[in-house]
């Protein structure tokens, strides 16, 4: 009993010290103040280092080299801690402000909101604005899907839906330096804070239909004002958090989609855990099975109606975007 005991107990050392080895030398590359040459160079060393105690574990020195390594490892865990995001930078125009907002009773008052016009996927006119809002108008609730690699991963967003016709869009980001591009991995290594934006839906659901050419899709939410009030306040709640106190973004913990969930679960929803909560291109499948879909209609058709690309090229941004993408758009609520 003791070599099959010894066996194993050598396999789950061997398998944690692997993932802290990987996670750490990750770490380092991408979050050590150092230059490029120098976090190349320790990333590596503490690599060789974990290597030397995987080695170590089929030896007769395993203890030693254990000990060694967790003291190590947690030297790293305790630099890691001190890490926090940036509250001012070089932001790229797009995510420079944090959209804040106060309630005076059930109205509601947003400082920068964006509505940025574009011309291209580069260029545009940036304007900043601040709006009110009256909850007791709130009507709908819509999800969008934007698709950009691919059928399995998608960028999250909500929009609210005001009687007057007025559409108020959610979307949660990364907030870039000026220059900088999005990393999936390197964003699971505290690389870039988190942004909520408010925006016009031409300004931050039109850029992704009409100019980086991603497949948007729109789907109508069957949320009673009520709830849709509430998931508002959430939203809103959350950013003014973010404006006093920033937060990382993570492309696995804390992102477009695990936030709204949160929010959505603060609110008093019920969204149970499931894998399509992470490989978010699924969530179309998962909201409707949760019944949070027109589920009068096949999910097929749903799918079918969704994309909004031809409807926005053909509307250009014009002022009526906001009703042109949601043509044919099969609604529960009889949303605007």
């Amino acid at each position: 009993m003791v070599r099959p005991v010894r066996a194993i107990v050598i396999a789950a050392l061997l398998f944690v010290v692997a993932v802290a080895v990987a996670w750490s030398s990750l770490a380092l590359w991408y979050r050590l103040p150092l230059p490029q040459a120098g976090r190349q160079a320790s990333a590596i060393l503490f690599g060789l280092f974990g290597a030397s105690v995987i080695l170590a574990l089929f030896g007769r020195r395993r203890r030693r080299a254990v000990l060694a390594f967790a003291a190590a490892f947690v030297i790293v865990l305790f630099w890691w801690s001190t890490i926090e995001p940036q509250a001012n930078g070089a932001w790229a125009p797009d995510v420079a402000r944090q959209v804040t907002g106060e309630f005076d009773g059930d109205l509601l008052t947003l400082t920068n909101v964006r509505e940025f016009e574009w011309h291209s996927a580069t260029d545009f006119t940036e304007r900043w604005t601040t709006r009110s809002y009256d909850l007791n108008k709130l009507k709908s609730v819509d999800m969008f899907m934007s698709y950009w690699s691919g059928p399995t991963i998608a960028h999250v967003m909500m929009s609210f839906g005001f009687e007057d016709g007025r559409y108020l869009a959610w979307s949660i980001e990364v907030r870039r330096l000026a220059g900088g591009s999005f990393s999936p991995l390197a964003d699971l290594f505290k690389s870039s804070p988190l942004v909520i934006i408010a925006a016009d839906e031409r300004d931050v659901i039109g850029l992704r239909s009409n100019f980086r050419g991603e497949d948007v899709q729109i789907y109508r939410l069957r949320a009673t004002p009520a709830a849709a009030r509430l998931l508002l306040r959430e939203y809103v709640s959350d950013a003014n958090a973010l404006a006093a106190r920033p937060a990382f973004y993570n492309s696995l913990t804390t992102n477009c989609t695990t936030t709204i969930v949160k929010m959505m679960r603060v609110a008093g929803d019920t969204v149970p855990t499931d894998w399509r909560l992470i490989v978010n291109g699924y969530l179309p499948e998962y909201a409707y099975d949760r019944r949070a879909l027109d589920i009068s209609v096949p999910l097929s058709q749903l799918r079918s109606a969704a994309h909004i690309a031809a409807r926005a090229q053909e509307d250009g941004l014009s002022p009526y975007f906001s009703q042109a993408i949601r043509v044919g758009v099969p609604s529960p609520q009889g949303a605007l």
